[in-house]
């Protein structure tokens, strides 16, 4: 018998994060960052000196979650903070050369797991699948932003 919850996209965009994210945690444990950590450090590597909103943004976490994992990543000594000049309460946000070399040792690993939980999947599937994703998300902002005027 086939439940409503068995046809349910968000339910199993769900299960397969969770689960794509668990095969990301075994392989990156012994380089000490999560999954959730890593791709908010590969956001800082890619534009060094970021505030935390737009890290967040760029992320996809809210502030209390981004809040979170750059202090994890500033503990590990993966980033390091640097007041802003005008406003004390204000960070800029850079990588530091440990930080770079996790990203440099794990970005394969990520890339490898990517490629091992799409084996079957075309290329055109892949893109169509991550436009898909795209759009559900871009749709769920819609939402998300409508509701708060409301």
């Amino acid at each position: 018998m086939n439940s409503p919850l068995d046809e349910s996209i968000g339910f199993h965009m769900g299960i397969a994060y969770r689960k794509l994210s668990q095969v990301l945690q075994q392989r990156m444990r012994d380089y000490h960052i999560t999954p959730e950590q890593w791709s908010v450090l590969y956001r800082i590597w890619e534009k060094d000196g970021q505030i935390q909103k737009e890290i967040g943004e760029r992320s996809g976490k809210d502030k209390p979650t981004t809040t979170r994992i750059i202090t994890a990543l500033e503990e590990k000594g993966f980033i390091r903070k640097v007041s802003g000049k005008n406003d004390r309460r204000s960070f800029f946000i850079f990588i530091t050369e440990a930080g770079r070399d996790v990203i440099t040792l794990t970005e394969p690993i990520e890339r490898q797991v990517l490629e091992e939980v799409t084996e079957g999947i075309t290329a055109e599937e892949s893109r169509l699948l991550l436009r898909l994703l795209r759009q559900i998300t871009m749709q769920a902002d819609l939402m998300i932003e409508r509701e708060k005027k409301e």
